[in-house]
């Protein structure tokens, strides 16, 4: 799958693999993070503030990543993305869809692995802290 290519049913595959761990360990991309992260906006009876945690962690383990004070999950990184997910659903038209606005989501500078560093400093956002708990912007707000 690319960017280009990547269908609706795609990213719907890759949020269904997220949550029931069977998404290839090579496809948990950059870009598949926001894919599961808009499908499950869009899943009934699933909250992503509450429930994508969860799957990460599993996911996770299931893949062989330990979840540790180094690798793994990263609450952070996770609620900001979810944070920048959501805005972007928010702000696209109502009969977008989702590869739109994922297409969108990317092109407005969330393709570059690094975009948080736009709001953290990299030691504050890879601290211990920040993997375990949401820690605040210490570079400017979020714009969202």
């Amino acid at each position: 799958m690319t960017l280009t290519t990547l269908s609706d049913s795609d990213i719907e595959t890759i949020g269904r693999g997220l949550v029931d761990r069977t998404l290839p360990r090579a496809e948990w991309t950059h870009t598949a993070h926001f894919a599961a992260a808009l499908w499950l906006f869009k899943a009934p009876d699933i909250d992503p503030f509450v429930d994508m945690p969860g799957y990460i962690r599993a996911y996770n383990e299931a893949s062989g990543t330990p979840n540790t004070d180094t690798e793994g999950y990263h609450e952070t990184i996770t609620l900001a993305s979810l944070k920048a997910t959501r805005h972007a659903l928010e702000t696209a038209r109502p009969d977008a869809s989702l590869s739109l606005v994922l297409i969108a989501l990317l092109a407005d500078g969330y393709s570059r692995t690094n975009w948080l560093l736009t709001y953290w400093t990299k030691d504050r956002l890879f601290s211990v802290e920040a993997r375990r708990y949401w820690v605040p912007p210490d570079l400017a707000e979020l714009p969202f």
